[in-house]
């Protein structure tokens, strides 16, 4: 029997590493110009199938001559990645901030793997932002910290400038609006970069600094130094616990996990997605700074951080939103029923092109084969709950989410003031809850207008679609997801009462204008005679 599971252990092994070998060689080769015009074909033809604002932004005229363009201008053979250079900002014209090119990147074996994770490429320790139209480095996650500060205007051969250009044309924001994109490109310029060139074991980058301009090449190295030996004397002899100490070493390290669950803990940067505090030692004000709504247990955060704002009677409360791009649908309703201070309709009813999105999704050419055989096998549930969800009004198809029932706020909900703070990263269902409260007036919104639309995105559940010559894959969101708010005209963010972005300096000076306004006004309104 062991030797059977060994046999077969090293069969799958094979073929694994035959599959990434013809992976890695077809989205390496030069591809025929007729099965290149061909990917064009299937994958608009999967848009036009599946997503239900295709044309919301962008008309049907503009959008077939894009695709038909595209098709036109593709002469001559080219490998994966340099499709998805000419794809990819096609696609942005539909301007649906969640639909995402992926560029075709090389697989690799177990043992590659295994030795990767063994490295670090300094380039990534560069924490990079896009201001005032450079691109800066305001921090590094390593020690050498001499290019903090410094503008980054050559990698290789490649102005910053010209990389700058071709990146934003490569994604979108939900609509018109552009905040999205200087945002962006700034905090994900390394992965932008990757996807441009693919892996890279050294890169020559060119930085400005006081009027000097100098070079430094950034390498792929260990992460730890094997050769290296410990010094034995600093290392210390390890102490035996006693049965009490154990337990409550377990004790803590249990209370460590569910702390870290409730305020999202992310081990890679070591950072929570969560954190409330109070500002002043009176607790007149409070500050609750979300950075994502996708991961850890949200209810008992919010729970005991509403809580404690109404035992301190607090009467301002600052939300922070900047750089949020957004997650579950499930937690913003649950924190808005902590902010509204009415009856409220969270969603209207999401438009779709089937009578069964979810199977849609599940069953994507990407779909792991033992994924789609439990998806059939769940199938004829999927099915009736789809069918009992979806209606039929006015020639178009919607399905009906928990959240389009009306609610009403928790019982301890916030009745203080609120503000608001926004920028071009708060997008998705940040978007969303900042549209709630923006339009019935519940909070004062400051800094820079939102990435994501106010009147709504293409998201809830997503078909992630592979071309089937060039390997690349492409996400759609199949919902279209709305508050029952709408602003003329279509195609913008949620807009700041007080609009303030921050310059290069107020970053490397560590000011953080927006909430520095906020607490400004707050004092001046608690000082002014009654």
């Amino acid at each position: 029997m062991r030797k059977t599971i060994l046999f077969i252990s090293f069969l799958l092994m094979l073929m694994s590493c035959k599959s990434i070998k013809n992976y890695n060689a077809e989205i390496t080769r030069l591809h025929p110009v007729s099965d290149l015009q061909k990917d064009v074909d299937k994958l608009y033809n999967q848009l036009q199938k599946h997503h239900p604002r295709l044309y919301q932004y962008t008309s049907r005229e503009v959008l077939d001559f894009k695709f038909d363009s595209l098709k036109q201008s593709i002469t001559e053979p080219m490998d994966s990645r340099e499709f998805y250079k000419k794809l990819a900002p096609v696609v942005s014209h539909v301007r649906q901030g969640h639909i995402s090119v992926g560029s075709a990147n090389k697989r690799y074996t177990r043992k590659e793997s295994k030795k990767l994770k063994k490295q670090k490429f300094e380039f990534y320790d560069l924490d990079l932002d896009y201001l005032q139209n450079k691109l800066w480095v305001k921090g590094v996650k390593g020690r050498d910290s001499s290019v903090v500060g410094s503008e980054v205007i050559k990698i290789e051969n490649d102005s910053i400038s010209d990389l700058i250009k071709a990146y934003k044309n490569r994604f979108s924001s939900d609509g018109f609006n552009a905040t999205l994109h200087d945002r962006s490109v700034g905090k994900y310029f390394s992965s932008f970069y990757f996807k441009d060139k693919g892996f890279m074991d050294s890169l020559q980058i060119s930085f400005k600094k006081s009027d000097s301009i100098f070079t430094k090449t950034f390498r792929r190295i260990l992460k730890e130094d094997p050769t290296k030996k410990k010094d034995s004397t600093t290392v210390s002899k390890r102490i035996k616990l006693t049965k009490a100490e154990k337990k409550a070493a377990k004790l803590a390290a249990k209370q460590k996990r569910k702390f870290n669950r409730k305020h999202g803990y992310i081990a890679e940067t070591k950072n929570y997605t969560r954190n409330f505090r109070f500002m002043e030692t009176d607790s007149l004000v409070a500050c609750m700074n979300l950075r994502s709504f996708t991961n850890g247990t949200y209810r008992k955060f919010y729970k005991e951080s509403f809580h404690k704002l109404d035992s301190a009677k607090t009467k301002h409360l600052i939300l922070d939103l900047r750089d949020n791009g957004g997650g579950r649908i499930s937690e913003i309703n649950y924190l808005y029923a902590y902010l509204t201070n009415t009856d409220y309709q969270f969603l209207e009813d999401s438009e779709v092109k089937s009578r069964t999105p979810f199977l849609t999704a599940a069953m994507s050419n990407t779909t792991p084969n033992s994924l789609k055989v439990l998806s059939a096998i769940v199938s004829p549930i999927v099915v009736i709950h789809n069918l009992i969800k979806t209606k039929r009004k006015d020639g178009k198809l919607y399905y009906s989410f928990k959240y389009t029932k009306p609610k009403s706020p928790k019982p301890n909900h916030f009745k203080g003031e609120i503000y608001v703070l926004i920028n071009g990263n708060s997008f998705s269902a940040s978007s969303l809850i900042s549209t709630h409260l923006q339009a019935t007036k519940r909070a004062i919104f400051v800094g820079e207008e939102t990435g994501g639309a106010y009147n709504g995105t293409v998201a809830g559940i997503y078909k992630i679609y592979e071309l089937p010559t060039t390997k690349l894959k492409v996400r759609m969101g199949l919902m279209q997801i709305d508050a029952p708010y709408k602003q003329t005209p279509d195609g913008y963010g949620v807009k700041p009462d007080v609009a303030i972005v921050p310059t290069s300096e107020d970053v490397f000076l560590k000011k953080d204008v927006e909430l520095e306004w906020v607490l400004n006004h707050i004092t001046e309104k608690e000082n002014k005679p009654h």
